[in-house]
């Protein structure tokens, strides 16, 4: 079991976050945000797909004024992104912003930094202080570099830190994202061996599809499991929807969070005399609309069948075209053929719902099940 680092308490909106809370799932949206209608639309969706905080870009007054009304419009906390133009973050304040993500050190110097500060102190905004490897001070370097990258990562945040808590400000959120995975996982270490701040991770610049999914998941499960991270983003080059899904993944894999179906299945082997592979993918598909955090394992022989699955709600395993139904491993029903191993699965899957007291889980079963019985 992992075992989580106790950060300080910050809120965000209706959202907090650090004291060994639940890890937070935060996006981007890709829409211009001074397009309220579309960015509102793209939000929602996000929202649907179980994002519980989002950023948008604010490259000018248009989209700093934009989030009044996108606040009015949607549930969860809402970041303001800025960089440089301090005015945009005063504006973005100005019109309810749940946290501004700035980095201080290019916002303009001390006296906007501490305008900005004020403004937060003001309207009890917080504020995350973002590090990115591939932006650091060159002073630093020359300090700093040979004692590796995650060092000099460590100093620009601290410089950061100091520049905001001599306004005695510490509603501060960090994040210290790179590229490099190693890199980027060692700056997390060595930053909280100096800082107990809230910190936002991630691996930035991921890419696209499975080689961006797999980065992201080898180098933000890492950093999770040394028990850091209050809040993550997926920085995969795909729609912020499959960003989401993906870091519900990572957590889950962690068992850090639970949300929705969790499927266990065996890679299939010679042994398997029922399509596994196929089944697997229908029950993936068909419960994917659940919201109970069900362990549910489909497994292709007695070899992994109720032993290896006994933590699993529910399961089944294959025989010679049929199939084995088991609920915390007792053998709970035999289908002997196999074109009704999945109706008679899911029926058993709507009983264990019942039991668990998921009344809207049900009512989405029972819409798919009736296709199976017209």
């Amino acid at each position: 079991m992992i075992t989580r680092e106790h950060t300080k308490i910050v809120q965000i909106g209706q959202q907090k976050i650090g004291g060994g809370r639940p890890i937070l799932v935060q996006s981007m949206v890709q829409t211009k945000t001074a397009d309220i209608k579309a960015t509102v639309k793209e939000i929602i969706s996000l929202e649907k797909s179980g994002c519980e905080m989002v950023r948008v870009a604010v490259p000018d007054l248009d989209s700093a004024k934009a989030i009044k009304e996108i606040k009015k419009q949607i549930h969860i906390p809402l970041v303001a992104d800025i960089h440089f133009q301090y005015l945009l973050a005063l504006e973005s304040i100005k019109n309810g912003v749940d946290k501004i993500r700035i980095n201080p050190g290019n916002i303009g110097g001390r006296e906007k930094t501490k305008m900005i500060v004020k403004a937060c102190q003001e309207k009890n905004i917080p504020m995350r202080i973002g590090i990115n490897t591939g932006s650091l001070e060159k002073d630093l370097w020359e300090k700093y570099g040979k004692l590796g990258v995650a060092r000099v990562v460590l100093e620009s945040a601290t410089r950061q830190i100091q520049l905001l808590e001599k306004e005695k400000f510490y509603q501060t959120v960090v994040s210290l994202k790179g590229s490099n995975i190693s890199q980027t996982i060692e700056a997390y270490k060595l930053f909280a061996q100096r800082y107990d701040y809230p910190l936002h991770i991630g691996i930035t610049e991921a890419g696209p599809g499975l080689p961006g999914i797999l980065k992201s998941a080898v180098g933000i499960g890492s950093i999770l499991s040394l028990g850091l991270g209050d809040t993550v983003r997926v920085s995969i080059s795909e729609k912020p929807e499959k960003q989401v899904e993906t870091t519900w993944q990572i957590l889950k894999a962690l068992n850090l969070r639970q949300k929705g179906i969790e499927i266990v299945a065996c890679p299939t082997c010679g042994r398997t005399e029922i399509d596994l592979i196929g089944l697997a993918k229908k029950v993936e598909q068909l419960l994917a609309c659940l919201k109970a955090p069900l362990k549910v394992a489909v497994m292709g022989c007695v070899v992994n069948g109720p032993g290896e699955a006994s933590f699993a709600d529910i399961g089944l395993c294959g025989g010679k075209k049929q199939a084995v139904i088991f609920k915390k491993k007792k053998v709970v029903k035999v289908v002997e053929q196999e074109s009704k191993i999945l109706p008679v699965f899911l029926e058993e899957v709507k009983k264990v719902l019942e039991e668990k007291n998921y009344p809207e889980d049900v009512l989405q079963l029972n819409q798919i099940l009736r296709s199976y019985h017209e």
